[in-house]
């Protein structure tokens, strides 16, 4: 960061959080009468019954009429966006609910631009082959996430893969924020293990590369610190107890801050380099394409910005930092603690020859991210973290 920064910030999104919070939605004002529920394409959201609770207390709210979409993947892509979008005008939704993990929430928020303006979601991404058209309208969202990892529901950006063109970009501007966010830490109490490390670790990188991007500012930082102290402390409670209501909660809200990290902040090209990965897999979950990458690609910024990973460390480990490489050890820690340590790339199908295609597509499709890191890039130091990063 700038030692003169100049800085704003407008998070125009009501949050609600806390445990079983979820019954607000009955009293509520809500930003429309017919919401269309976009869910993702497992069961979950039927099998533990959080879509008959989010419909029954839309009634309660006189929100009759309500629809569901049910076709999300963990990887949304664009023709589902597409086809929701057209439902949604036909059945004349007036706001859309994105309920479950990022992928829903994401889908939502692009869903809600598509069913306003004409033409395809790509022609208002920038990157890649989108054609970056202003976005002039869109549906009022309603982001209740069941995870915690992505912090959408506090941040405008949706992640959507243009399967035709395999770029996986974030998109987004001031109408895709939420115009309400649920946050109930209930709702997760059922997230398996592995998942629960996946989505906390997306969580935690959002907030420690925003906390080293050039772009970080004095309110970005006092979120991401909180987020990275949260996550370190209790996401590797909640991977070994799932039922821990109180690792669930401050895992939920250590995301939801580290959602504010990308509202106020931003993401760097770690995000970019892992787009390229399940851009080409999409059945990699973006979280453990992460948790490989990181250790090389935080350690190629590690004598970029020495008293950021210092402070990093410290806020962890909650000891005096005297070296950068405490942040990596902690953060290996962390891993280790949450047993991903050992993510083997290859079990997704990812071969050593796909490295320079993927480089190449993470700076066509997400290049501005680049332009956020500590230090440019160079091919060399791509390849170089792609190759540490598999097994």
């Amino acid at each position: 960061m700038n030692a003169n920064s100049i800085f704003s910030m407008r998070i125009p999104t009501n949050i609600i959080f806390g445990c079983g919070e979820l019954k607000r939605l009955a009293t509520e004002k809500l930003p429309g009468k017919k919401a269309m529920i976009v869910i993702s394409s497992g069961n979950s959201m039927k099998k533990y019954g959080y879509l008959d609770k989010v419909i029954t207390y839309l009634n309660e709210n006189n929100q009759t009429g309500s629809i569901v979409f049910d076709k999300i993947m963990p990887n949304p892509i664009k023709s589902h966006v597409m086809e929701a979008a057209a439902i949604c005008r036909e059945e004349k939704c007036d706001f859309v609910i994105g309920l479950g993990g990022g992928s829903s929430i994401d889908s939502a928020k692009a869903i809600a631009v598509m069913a306003c303006n004409k033409g395809d979601f790509w022609d208002y991404v920038s990157g890649g082959s989108g054609k970056g058209r202003e976005v002039q309208t869109a549906l009022p969202i309603v982001a209740i996430p069941t995870t915690a990892g992505t912090g959408t529901e506090a941040d405008p950006w949706a992640v959507i893969t243009n399967e035709d063109t395999q770029e996986k970009i974030g998109f987004g501007c001031t109408l895709t924020f939420p115009t309400l966010s649920i946050i109930d830490p209930s709702l997760m109490l059922s997230i398996p293990p592995h998942l629960t490390a996946y989505q906390g670790f997306d969580a935690f990188f959002h907030a420690a590369e925003g906390f080293i991007a050039n772009c970080a500012t004095p309110i970005s930082d006092l979120y991401a610190l909180e987020a990275i102290r949260l996550l370190y402390k209790y996401l590797p409670v909640a991977v070994n107890d799932g039922k821990d209501l109180k690792a669930r909660a401050k895992v939920a809200w250590g995301s939801t801050l580290a959602g504010l990290v990308e509202a106020t902040s931003s993401c760097t090209s770690e995000h970019s380099l892992e787009h390229a990965m399940s851009a080409y897999y999409p059945q990699l979950p973006h979280g453990t394409g992460l948790i490989a990458l990181s250790e090389p690609y935080f350690e190629t910024f590690r004598n970029d910005c020495m008293k950021r990973y210092m402070k990093m460390a410290e806020i962890m480990t909650q000891q005096k930092s005297n070296r950068p490489s405490d942040f990596i050890d902690a953060l290996h820690r962390m891993k280790k603690e949450c047993h991903v340590d050992n993510i083997k790339l290859s079990d997704w199908g990812l071969k050593k020859e796909d490295f320079p295609r993927m480089a190449q597509n993470a700076r066509d499709t997400m290049g501005g991210l680049f332009t956020l890191d500590p230090r440019p890039l160079t091919d060399d130091d791509i390849m170089n973290i792609y190759q540490k990063a598999y097994k």
